[in-house]
């Protein structure tokens, strides 16, 4: 690893390192947190890990090209401009000069001058790559199918050096296109896109993202220590500021974040009320806003899927009557504050151009309440199945993410409409899983959730995990979205695929569900996301 003459050695007089010791309490800022992560990070391999304690030591640890800002705008991060050629299919990039790879090969905490050195275009270049390469098994994958050549590549065909990905210098990025994309730049901001460095990644022989000696920041914070022991306790992954990219441009407050790695939700939760964290995420609404602070997302959709190989509930006429059956209005005045009705499949946390996609594409087009049709539609079910009456079935609820008493009211709606009884069977989160992956279900309430903040990542769900594929009819819509040019467009396709999953009443939306951050009163600025799970420390001020 080798630094360039560019930098200057005062660079590092600008936020000494003895900084970190001293907290100032006016701004809030040189705070040690103490955090949770639920679970120990499969990964900190930002173009591979998926899990929530990952996404959130990977939000801290690096940074991208782009950004999206907390209204869900792109702005720019680590490119200091960009431009879009006139055909919509280049995009290149101009990198700021001075965001820096930085490994603390001799551990003693100090940035030495062969620890640091610049990230350069070949570093996004080779991130790209490798996450269109098969042999990668990258689960954001598709998102990025329409880079120029990238289908061919991720079916094997050609090479991942054939992609559309240039590093034109040092520090001129250009990336082609096959077609227009207006969800291009909103995936180059996911972690995905983060940079990757090839040199550091071959020197790690396999073990990149494994361990703390196999990872390398140009973020906010680096990785100190990360001890995990699965037969033990006090499991920790401990973050220093990362003095080498904090500047007053782009500014880390936090001196440290010391995080605690805990086995399960559970066990966060009696840290927090026993004051030992100071912050968590979480899909529970069980705490008291007066004395925490509670910031709640609707980033879940909760919808019913019915079992296929169930002879009664495979018959669609039988999942209209259900379908037409459901009053939301009444719903509507009757749930509880932790939910809010859901006719469509995109809940209302995504945004297009620092919009909710819900104030672009109402849902109210979807609801299809008729109790008359929902009559007629089971009396032409018992026909086609030759049956006199439909046997009393539950639905299976995952009690760790959804609360089934708004459920109990729709089973009343299906009694007093239909005569049908069907009841609910709350069970873990393991469980549920379990019998998803099983089989072992006849109607389930099953939440929906991108893996990122994007419709895509939601409709992609339908293409991707069997119970949802044959709810949507095994249709595709990947590549529709991504060949969409401009927002109208977009969200034109994003409506055609509601529509058309919502249409064949294999997926019944109810509720959308509200994801959580909880904190103590004395903190702020910290950024949650509440697909990806991860809680961003980099602007956290501390007031305690």
């Amino acid at each position: 690893m080798k630094k360039t003459a560019a930098l200057l050695c005062t660079a590092l007089l600008v936020f000494p390192l003895s900084s970190c010791e001293k907290k100032d309490k006016g701004s809030g800022a040189n705070h040690l947190y103490d955090v949770p992560l639920s679970g120990n990070p499969k990964s900190l391999d930002p173009q591979f890990a998926n899990d929530p304690s990952s996404n959130t030591v990977i939000k801290n640890l690096y940074s991208g090209l782009v950004s999206s800002d907390i209204n869900g705008n792109i702005v720019c991060c680590n490119a200091e401009s960009y431009t879009v050629s006139s055909d919509q299919l280049t995009y290149t990039f101009t990198l700021r000069q001075d965001n820096y790879w930085f490994y603390d090969q001799n551990d003693n905490d100090e940035i030495d001058e062969n620890e640091y050195f610049p990230v350069t275009a070949d570093d996004y270049v080779f991130a790209l790559q490798r996450v269109l390469d098969p042999r990668m098994q990258s689960p954001y994958v598709s998102n990025f199918s329409c880079i120029k050549n990238g289908s061919a590549v991720i079916n094997g065909k050609s090479a991942p050096e054939t992609a559309g990905i240039y590093a034109r210098d040092d520090f001129t990025l250009e990336i082609n296109l096959e077609y227009p994309s207006a969800e291009f730049l909103g995936m180059l901001s996911t972690a995905a896109a983060y940079p990757c460095n090839r040199d550091f990644f071959e020197s790690t022989k396999g073990r990149y993202g494994l361990d703390d000696t196999s990872v390398m920041s140009n973020g906010p914070f680096y990785v100190r220590q990360w001890f995990f022991d699965p037969y033990g306790k006090h499991n920790i992954l401990y973050m220093r500021r990362n003095e080498i990219n904090a500047n007053e441009k782009f500014q880390v407050l936090p001196a440290y974040v010391s995080f605690t790695i805990q086995n399960s939700d559970s066990d966060v939760q009696e840290l927090f009320r026993n004051g030992e964290i100071e912050c968590f995420s979480t899909l529970q609404d069980s705490y008291n806003k007066n004395k925490y602070s509670v910031k709640s997302s609707p980033a879940i959709t909760l919808g019913l899927i019915f079992n296929p190989q169930s002879k009664t509930f495979s018959n669609k006429n039988l999942r209209k009557a259900l379908a037409y059956s459901i009053d939301r209005n009444y719903l509507s005045d009757q749930i509880n504050d932790d939910t809010e009705i859901a006719s469509g499949i995109i809940p209302p946390a995504v945004t297009l151009a620092g919009r909710s996609y819900r104030e672009l594409s109402s849902d109210s087009q979807f609801s299809v309440y008729d109790p008359d049709n929902a009559r007629k539609c089971l009396q032409d079910a018992k026909k086609e199945l030759n049956i006199g009456s439909v046997e009393s079935v539950k639905i299976l609820v995952n009690a760790e993410t959804a609360d089934s008493g708004d459920l109990h009211l729709l089973s009343q709606i299906w009694q007093d409409t239909l005569g049908i009884y069907i009841g609910i069977e709350d069970v873990t989160a393991e469980e549920f899983n379990k019998r998803i992956a099983d089989g072992n279900y006849t109607i389930a309430l099953y939440p929906l959730k991108g893996d990122i903040g994007s419709g895509i990542s939601v409709i992609g769900k339908f293409e991707k995990i069997d119970c949802l594929k044959s709810a949507a009819g095994n249709a595709s819509f990947t590549e529709d979205i991504l060949r969409c040019a401009d927002i109208s467009s977009l969200v034109e396709s994003y409506t055609s695929a509601e529509k058309t999953i919502t249409g064949g009443y294999g997926f019944i939306p109810l509720f959308y569900k509200n994801a959580y951050l909880v904190s103590s009163n004395d903190n702020e600025s910290l950024i949650y996301d509440p697909f990806t799970g991860s809680i961003d420390y980099r602007l956290a001020q501390n007031f305690s």
